[in-house]
C-alpha cells in the first residue's frame, strides 16, 4: 500500500514527536500467517536450547530469524511506506541490522521500564535526533490480554532519569499499544517502554526489523546473510545489508543468542 509523500511526512513527524508511529493494515495477512507457521518450531527450539537464560524475564523470549524464506521477504523489509518513514528519520543511506522476534508466553511478567539503547553522548545531557529504529509488526493480533508493549510518549528525547521522574509524577503515562495482524509500528528505540504479561495460552510473537544510521554499529545485533541469497537481492537491499556478515550457509548448529543485554 503506497502512501503519499505528505502522509509519510506526517508519520515521520508523529515518530519524532511521540517516539513512535502506527501504520494500520500495511502488510498482507497472508505473508504474516506464513511467518507465524514457520516461526513456531523456531520458538520451540530456542526454548529447548536456551530458555533457561530468561534474560528478558520469565516466559519471554528473543529469537533471531534466519534470513531465508519466508523471513527474507523484500515485500516487508523493502516496503515503500516503511522505508519512506525510516529514511525521513535516520537518512536515505540507512542500514538494516536486525531481524528478530520478542515473544511472551503465559507466565510472562511486566518488564522493568527501559530503553533499548543508551544515549549517544551522555556527557552532554542532551538527546540527539533518531539514530536507531525498531520496525515492529506482530504475527497475531495484539490485545490487552496477550502482552502489548507499553510506551511513554515523548520520552525518547529525555534522559532516562528525567523520563522516569515524569512517569513517577504522572506527567506522562505508559500506554498499551494494541495492534492487528498487518499493522506496523516504527519506534525510536530510546522511548521508555516495557513488555507486559501474556495472560493467554497462545504465544504473542512481535517481529522487529532494526534500521540504523549508516555509521552506527552495535555488535550484539546482526543478520547472517547467505552468500547465495545475497547475490539475488535488489541493489537497495544489498546496500542496506552491506555491513552484515555474509556466510556460506545458514545450516549448522544454532548458536546462543548474542543479544542478551537489552535494557538501558
Amino acid at each position: 500500500m503506497s502512501q503519499s509523500s505528505a502522509h509519510l511526512d506526517e508519520l515521520a513527524h508523529a515518530a519524532q514527536r511521540d517516539g513512535f508511529c502506527l501504520i494500520k493494515n500495511l502488510i498482507p495477512k497472508s505473508l504474516l500467517l506464513s511467518w507465524r507457521e514457520a516461526f513456531a518450531p523456531l520458538l520451540d527450539a530456542h526454548i529447548a536450547r536456551e530458555g533457561h537464560l530468561k534474560n528478558r524475564g520469565p516466559g519471554r523470549y528473543y529469537v533471531t530469524l534466519p534470513f531465508k524464506a519466508p523471513f527474507a521477504e523484500p515485500r516487508i523489509y523493502e516496503e515503500e511506506t516503511i522505508l519512506g518513514v525510516v529514511e525521513r528519520l535516520v537518512g536515505a543511506d540507512m542500514t538494516m541490522v536486525q531481524l528478530a522476534t520478542d515473544t511472551p508466553l503465559l507466565g510472562s511478567e511486566h518488564q522493568d521500564v527501559h530503553r533499548d539503547a543508551p544515549p549517544l553522548f551522555p556527557e552532554t545531557g542532551r538527546e540527539t535526533p533518531a539514530f536507531q529504529l525498531a520496525v515492529n509488526f506482530p504475527l497475531v493480533d495484539v490485545t490487552p490480554e496477550n502482552g502489548p508493549i507499553e510506551i511513554a510518549r515523548g520520552t525518547h528525547m529525555l534522559s532516562k532519569a528525567e523520563g522516569m521522574r515524569r512517569l513517577e509524577r504522572g506527567e506522562v503515562a505508559l500506554e498499551p499499544i494494541t495492534m492487528e495482524l498487518g499493522d506496523v509500528m516504527i519506534r525510536d528505540v530510546r522511548g521508555l517502554h516495557r513488555g507486559t504479561p501474556n495472560r493467554t495460552r497462545e504465544p504473542r510473537p512481535m517481529v522487529v526489523i532494526g534500521y540504523s544510521r549508516r555509521w552506527l554499529f552495535r555488535p550484539e545485533v546482526s543478520i547472517r546473510v547467505p552468500r547465495e541469497g545475497f547475490a539475488q537481492l535488489s541493489e537497495r537491499a544489498k546496500q542496506m545489508l552491506r555491513f552484515n556478515p555474509i556466510v556460506d550457509s545458514l545450516d549448522g548448529p544454532e548458536e546462543t543468542e548474542v543479544y542478551q543485554a537489552f535494557a538501558y
